[in-house]
């Protein structure tokens, strides 16, 4: 899923005839999608307080008034960022599925969360920040969507559980630490290449550090 592609994010636009409607309704998203991608750099750089709809416009290569007829103003830009990134967080959560093995599901799941951070770390820099600010705009998110999807995984764990096929763990603790390991390489991006002189888009380390991730997590986890 990119950025921008949230069907929900997306304005229909008045039809004029068939053609006409499908050709402005492909440049409407493809707009839409420039923007958005636009302002997850932005704000990524600057903060919310610090990024400005000027700054996004010249990074979306397209001017002022233009982007205002998409996002009528910053906050609803930020917001649609940021529903956008939690979305594509969480689609991997969602498919966790209590038929299949745990050490199947998990694993796959460290891996689309490693990939998520070698991907969109700017995305993944612009929830974290948001989240250290005390989630001025996506409390009410957190507190309703989030919580729901966490509670139903969690449900899930437990039942992995219940059928001897894990560890006694706390599945919120286990989803907290997954987030937390895995979002580090995007989040704190400067601080690991100072270590360690290395980035997850270079292969042999991307490999390397999803590798040792699961391994430390599924042991911890998983029953001999």
């Amino acid at each position: 899923m990119k950025l921008g592609s949230n069907p929900s994010l997306l304005a229909e636009v008045a039809p004029s005839g068939p053609e006409r409607n499908i050709k402005e309704s492909r440049i409407q998203a493809r707009n839409r999608e420039r923007i958005l991608s636009a302002a997850t750099e932005i704000f990524s750089r600057y903060g919310f307080r610090g990024a400005t709809l000027d700054q996004i416009a010249e990074r979306a290569e397209m001017s002022k008034p233009n982007l205002l007829y998409y996002f009528s103003s910053k906050e609803e830009l930020y917001l649609a960022v940021l529903r956008d990134i939690l979305e594509i967080w969480l689609q991997p959560l969602k498919e966790l599925d209590e038929k299949e093995a745990p050490e199947h599901e998990i694993s796959a799941y460290i891996d689309q969360k490693i990939e998520f951070s070698r991907l969109y770390p700017m995305a993944s820099r612009v929830f974290a920040n948001e989240i250290a600010a005390g989630a001025p705009i996506l409390k009410p998110v957190l507190d309703t969507y989030l919580r729901d999807v966490v509670k139903k995984k969690a449900r899930v764990i437990r039942k992995w559980i219940k059928r001897g096929e894990m560890a006694d763990v706390d599945p919120y603790h286990l989803i907290m630490m997954i987030w937390a390991v895995t979002q580090h390489y995007a989040d704190f991006a400067v601080q690991v290449d100072s270590l360690l002189g290395k980035n997850l888009d270079e292969q042999h380390f991307y490999n390397q550090t999803r590798k040792n991730i699961k391994r430390i997590i599924m042991k911890g986890i998983l029953r001999n």
